[in-house]
């Protein structure tokens, strides 16, 4: 199953590329799980943009589904094609803001701290 859903992966994030729907932004294909029957794969999105461009873009890939299904069918040789379901996956939105807050809060440490043009005159 793996394997089935590491290949779904990389034919949806080939054809979000080639996507001309304008509702549809920077959408990144994080993940998908596949049913062990191959009837439904739930896809997790990463959008990048406000809560707006975010609903505009789940909304373009809700529409563009037939396309992608169809995508999937042509490229994989699968027993059946899943239905795909489009679920947003907030996780790399929050690892930058975990980041942002790590790097706000950590004190510089030694090898971060830059060499002043003093210090190197009294070595």
């Amino acid at each position: 199953m793996r394997r089935v859903n590491e290949s779904v992966r990389q034919v949806l994030s080939e054809a979000l590329l080639e996507l001309k729907d304008p509702r549809i932004g920077f959408v990144t294909v994080t993940g998908v799980v596949t049913s062990p029957d191959l009837r439904h794969a739930r896809v997790y999105v990463s959008v990048f943009g406000n809560d707006k461009k975010q609903q505009k873009s789940m909304a373009g890939l809700e529409a563009a589904q037939g396309v992608l299904q169809a995508r999937i069918s042509r490229e994989l040789r699968l027993k059946r094609t899943p239905q795909l379901a489009f679920e947003y996956d907030p996780s790399v939105e929050h690892g930058v803001r975990m980041s942002a807050l790590i790097d706000e809060l950590a004190p510089l440490s030694p090898e971060r701290e830059e060499i002043r043009p003093d210090d190197d005159a009294q070595r």
